[in-house]
């Protein structure tokens, strides 16, 4: 698979990740129990982390030659 396409599906990934915190972030504002409060205050930042990782790991790996280039 060439690495462009690769990084453009995972790139997605990243966009539903970040989309999802988001999600998670409202659904918290909106939450008036304390424990469901917290619950989504974790898994937003759950998703937040995921997705940075992800953009790290594409950066990374577009820098890494495919051994095909070798």
């Amino acid at each position: 698979m060439e690495r462009s396409s690769c990084n453009e599906r995972h790139a997605g990934s990243v966009e539903k990740l970040r989309s999802d915190a988001a999600e998670c972030a409202l659904i918290r504002d909106l939450a008036t129990d304390p424990k469901k409060r917290e619950l989504f205050t974790r898994l937003a930042d759950h998703l937040s982390v995921l997705a940075g990782e992800v953009e790290r790991a594409l950066a990374e790996s577009a820098q890494t030659p495919l051994l095909d280039d070798i």
